[in-house]
């Protein structure tokens, strides 16, 4: 008895999934059809995503291997693409060797390739603060106060690894301006910091020693 209603239970329940089956096959092929398009379009980003990396490698390596006195403006142009193409990698490494090999000469013109960098790629956070470090530092020379402060201001307001950077940085412009005081209240928010790195701390400590002890 207890064999038959076994059976009998078996098969209701193979008979309630067979019309479901039949009752839902096109609910159920059309949710197929966007499974599968959607892993199509996943794997087709994807093969899209590697072919411009590999693409704009090529580009950034044939511009480097290529450069030379005799074609800067060249240089120059196959490098602003990469930059204005949003890469995280090359787009950084494009304008730091504008800069290093000072390819561009008129600084608002490399201050908005920085702004590129910053504004409009998705970065990790510290690489986006290095970079803006990296403003401060080029600008350094010829801002001002204000200006200088404002490039550097999300990284003094945030607990970054490059704060002491961007402090002691500070701390330089104001003591190259013979404004020591100034210059002493950023060597000093330095030693106070808790995660400053270290060989900037002892920098730190050697100057405000050398230089502001009485």
């Amino acid at each position: 008895m207890d064999e038959d209603i076994t059976i009998i239970n078996s098969n209701t329940r193979n008979e309630k999934i067979k019309n479901f089956f039949l009752n839902n096959k096109k609910k159920l092929i059309a949710l197929l059809a966007i499974i599968i398009s959607i892993l199509m379009g996943y794997f087709a980003y994807g093969e899209l995503k590697n072919r411009e990396n590999k693409k704009i490698s090529n580009l950034y390596n044939i511009a480097i291997i290529e450069y030379s006195e005799k074609n800067i403006n060249k240089t120059v142009e196959k490098l602003k693409i990469i930059i204005n193409k949003k890469h995280p990698t090359y787009s950084p490494l494009s304008l730091y060797f504008i800069i290093e090999n000072n390819l561009i000469t008129e600084k608002e013109e490399v201050n908005n390739l920085f702004d590129v960098l910053i504004n409009k790629i998705s970065l990790e956070k510290e690489i986006k603060n290095l970079i803006i470090y990296k403003k401060a530092l080029y600008n350094a020379d010829q801002a001002d106060e204000i200006q200088l402060l404002e490039i550097l201001k999300p990284i003094l307001n945030s607990e970054s690894v490059w704060k002491s950077h961007a402090l002691y940085l500070i701390a330089e412009f104001f003591y190259f301006k013979d404004q020591k005081q100034k210059a002493k209240e950023f060597f000093d928010q330095i030693i106070l910091l808790e995660n400053s790195n270290q060989d900037i701390k002892t920098q730190t400590q050697q100057r405000l020693n050398r230089d502001f002890s009485e």
